[in-house]
């Protein structure tokens, strides 16, 4: 597939909107900058002789917003028209140095003192994701993180989950709590009822044993959910 990429050519009338566009994220910051302006700035290493503003703005048209953007796998980048593989390459790179950012800020002070920051991890490591996770956040006296695992992968709409094997992996760990993830690829948080008797059914193997589940977090391209918060646990 032949890409901007591919045959960079020679149009130097845009450096100009390039630099104009630099001066404004240092003077002003990326609040200032719209969607497809910030996406821009990105594009300027990947592709530097061509106006990256029309490859902007068709990314966003295709996957609908800028954390949809440097989610898509790769593959489906490539689809859009000016996108070759080295593009599709240095967007998702952007996208792992943002997860691993979000990481850095869990794991800096006891989760629950950063509940915006668990949030904010588990919806750019699985929002956006087209199959089901099953993740778990394991944490220890002091409720930091121990580490994190993706225990389960399924299919679009349903992810196996086993109870016991949870709980075994939270003893091996040396956790004494737990917080409970999954996404669900439809955008739409809402709990299910398997999801909530998955949970409660894994609050009954792990309580006995001295394990707390804290939470279980379902997140998707429309927000998240918490069944702490909606009182379900």
């Amino acid at each position: 597939m032949s890409g901007f990429d591919d045959n960079p050519g020679d149009l130097p009338h845009f450096v100009g909107h390039r630099e104009r566009l630099k001066a404004r994220f240092r003077d002003q910051g990326a609040d200032a900058l719209a969607d497809y302006e910030l996406l821009e700035l990105l594009l300027f290493q990947a592709v530097p002789r061509r106006d990256t503003k029309p490859l902007a703005k068709a990314l966003l048209a295709r996957f609908g917003t800028f954390s949809d953007v440097l989610a898509a796998p790769e593959a489906r980048l490539m689809e859009v028209s000016g996108i070759g593989a080295s593009v599709a390459a240095h967007l998702k790179v952007v996208h792992a140095a943002a997860m691993r950012y979000a990481r850095g800020a869990v794991r800096e002070r006891p989760l629950l003192s950063s509940w915006s920051a668990v949030i904010d991890y588990c919806r750019a490591t699985m929002a956006y994701e087209e199959k089901e996770q099953f993740r778990i956040l394991f944490l220890d006296k002091r409720n930091a993180l121990i580490d994190d695992e993706v225990q389960q992968v399924g299919t679009v709409d349903h992810t196996p989950v086993y109870p016991r094997e949870v709980v075994k992996r939270a003893l091996e760990l040396s956790a004494t709590a737990i917080v409970l993830v999954h996404n669900h690829p439809s955008g739409d948080p809402t709990p299910s009822r398997a999801d909530i008797q998955m949970t409660k059914t894994i609050i009954d193997v792990a309580t006995p044993l001295g394990i707390t589940v804290h939470d279980h977090i379902i997140v998707g391209r429309n927000g998240h959910a918490s069944f702490k918060g909606l009182k379900l646990i």
